[in-house]
């Protein structure tokens, strides 16, 4: 959890009221938080990762001043508008295609300052920002460049620019191979033939995004004018990470300008700091909470956590929650706001009111007795993930793309789909242990996903060795059959393109029902998966295993 370190006199002077240290060591914590250590003046204290605008001391003093009562409700920003332009040109859409901007001016640069704005920007590129993956911040001295900007793609051997703490000027592609920050984050434009660019109207460049900034631009001491880009992948995180950055810096009395950026036929005013609303059932409130509060009861808790709230109905209140609370997904959000405003040391403490008795999960005892006897066999049992990808779940395989559950926002090409089986996911898992001496053996009692879009368990296990064949798997899966007690099976040769024709076969059942399949992996099976060693490796269908 990101741990946030301020003076506390500092914070005192954002925060505008005055508390005690001991009553703010005492308190803060129930806004959720544990504290890390206190020495002295410092403060070191460790927020809940979801709540991003809680990773400076600036966003912490906002959320203090509502909590202890200073200043309820709402906090608004002005903003003024500015000439600032900034173009989006169709070349950068396929690489990093968003982009939001803020001019604040009349910043007052001191040591406090820099400190946390540059913990607050490492904060936020880890967090929302997925290390840079889906939004990486430029924070800019405004004075030595000139609006109009413009946001473009361009070749990597073409540019050349000083970047931040070098002297000598390097093009895009020696940035990734020779500076720190380039060589830590080059993989973001691996498949790239074309890198993202920030430049003003005399073509100086600002930022190398997600990579460095360029000197020219380099924030002092001396900076009272910051310009602030936010790059990224995904438009919501691109704007809540803006939206932190920039009311921070308004926390020190600084001012938020507007500015206008361009892409394609489409203007944007940005930052755009208007609440947004969500609408919240009193009655669901009171029975996740299992109180009996009315509206003002309710609003009365949210104005503590920073929110405004509007009575529409006896059952419904319409709430406004402020641009940078990036945590508010859905109603229970909200709710768990209403708790913590309350203050979950005034709820009662109640004893159950019921005995009850708990008993295993149906199929558990047969799971219990499957995971005994792979481990009598000598196997060693892992867990591994159920999100896969269409490459690993067939086409290392040999197989054709079918029928599975694909994920509509993927985070990368590695999770996009359900898996279908359990050999690829055991597979990769003898991939990251080839260093290892062999025979490795390893199975997995886990669920996979069938056409039919319902979860199935099913048992898989493998073998690396390099005398492991047929007839070893044959016997293996035949022991597993006999420890659960499984008769009238036969035995029937089975096509399968990720096995050896001829050595891979089908379990059933007399009535012709299949109830898994084994046999040797094809040497290209083997070879796609990055391994070397002959495998043996059978998967059986739990459900269908235990009705018979």
């Amino acid at each position: 959890m990101p741990v946030v370190t301020f003076d506390y006199n500092d914070f005192i002077s954002i925060l505008g009221y005055e508390i005690p240290k001991k009553d703010l060591i005492d308190r803060l914590p129930m806004i959720g938080a544990d504290f890390d250590k206190v020495e002295g003046d410092e403060i070191s204290i460790e927020f809940f990762p979801d709540r991003p605008d809680l990773s400076s001391v600036e966003g912490v003093a906002r959320a203090a001043r509502a909590f202890f009562g200073f200043q309820l409700g709402l906090k608004t920003y002005t903003t003024q508008p500015s000439e600032v332009i900034l173009t989006v040109d169709p070349s950068v859409k396929h690489i990093r295609p968003y982009v939001r901007c803020a001019l604040v001016k009349n910043v007052n640069m001191t040591d406090e300052l820099i400190t946390s704005l540059m913990d607050l920007q490492e904060k936020l590129h880890f967090g929302i920002g997925r290390n840079r993956k889906k939004v990486a911040i430029g924070v800019h001295n405004y004075e030595p460049v000139k609006s109009p900007f413009t946001y473009k793609a361009v070749d990597p051997q073409t540019v050349q620019f000083v970047p931040l703490a070098k002297i000598e000027s390097m093009n895009l592609q020696d940035i990734l191979t020779k500076h720190e920050k380039g060589v830590s984050y080059a993989h973001l434009l691996d498949g790239f033939h074309t890198y993202p660019l920030i430049v003003d109207a005399h073509n100086n460049v600002l930022s190398f995004p997600p990579i460095i900034n360029g000197s020219l631009t380099e924030v002092t001491p001396f900076t009272t004018e910051i310009f602030i880009d936010v790059t990224g992948t995904n438009l919501s995180a691109v704007q809540y990470a803006l939206h932190i950055v920039t009311t921070a810096l308004a926390e020190r009395g600084a001012t938020i300008y507007t500015t206008t950026i361009h892409d394609k036929d489409k203007t944007y005013i940005s930052p755009d700091l208007t609440p947004k609303t969500k609408s919240l059932s009193i009655p669901y409130v009171n029975k996740i909470l299992g109180t009996t509060f009315n509206g003002s009861q309710i609003d009365e808790c949210l104005r503590k956590m920073g929110f405004e709230a509007t009575l529409v109905s006896k059952e419904q209140i319409d709430v406004k929650i402020p641009c940078w609370r990036a945590d508010i997904l859905h109603e229970i959000d909200l709710i768990e706001d209403v708790a913590i405003g309350y203050g979950y040391d005034m709820f009662k403490r109640d004893t159950p009111t019921a005995l009850t008795f708990g008993k295993k999960l149906p199929y558990q005892s047969a799971f219990d007795k499957l995971r005994l006897a792979m481990i009598g066999f000598g196997f060693n049992e892992v867990t591994t993930f159920t999100i896969s990808n269409e490459k690993d779940e067939y086409k290392k395989l040999g197989l054709t793309v079918g029928k599975r559950v694909e994920i509509q926002n993927p985070i990368g090409e590695e999770y996009n789909c359900l898996r279908v089986s359990l050999l690829p996911s055991l597979l990769k898992i003898l991939a990251d242990n080839k260093h290892y001496s062999l025979p490795q053996q390893i199975f997995e009692l886990g669920f996979v996903v069938d056409e039919n879009n319902k979860n199935r368990y099913h048992l898989g296990g493998i073998k690396s060795s390099a005398k492991a064949h047929f007839t070893e798997c044959k016997s293996l899966v035949e022991a597993v059959l006999h420890q659960m007690g499984i008769k009238d099976t036969k035995i029937i040769e089975k096509d399968h393109p990720a096995f050896v024709q001829g050595r891979c076969a089908a379990v059933n059942h007399k009535d012709d029902t299949e109830i898994g399949y084994f046999g040797e992996l094809h040497p290209q099976t083997i070879t796609n998966f990055s391994l070397e060693h002959p495998i043996i490796a059978f998967e059986i269908d739990i459900p269908t295993l235990l009705s018979h």
